[in-house]
């Protein structure tokens, strides 16, 4: 999928990469996976996996994030499965309820990861 906004979607620098607000876009269809709260949240997810690995890096090298949610009534949805894409630590996190979000998404979120530098 080509971007059309301006902006990159991650940007390294040195050891950090800065990953732009991810919304639950599938890349395939170009369009957002809201059938379900569930399905909207995982394909951001995924979103954010894919940049992360365009950066030689996974969800353990996360290290803060911002989720942005349109209604705090999703937030438990969003822990219960946010929480699965981490195995022994979470990055720092701020949850912010806004009042709309990019293409009528739900959720978005935005992080930096710290990823060392292959030798």
């Amino acid at each position: 999928m080509k971007n059309k906004a301006p902006l990159s979607p991650s940007l390294r620098i040195e050891n950090t990469v800065y990953i732009s607000g991810q919304v639950g876009i599938n890349s395939q269809t170009s369009k957002l996976s809201n059938d379900s709260y569930e399905n909207e949240v995982k394909q951001m997810m995924e979103n954010i996996k894919i940049q992360l690995n365009n950066n030689d890096g996974g969800f353990d090298n996360l290290v803060s994030v911002i989720a942005y949610l349109k209604s705090m009534k999703d937030y438990e949805a969003f822990n219960t499965i946010y929480s699965t894409y981490f195995k022994d630590k979470f990055p720092t996190r701020t949850c912010i309820a806004v009042l709309d979000l990019p293409l009528g998404a739900s959720v978005e979120i935005s992080g930096i990861a710290h990823i060392p530098q292959r030798k």
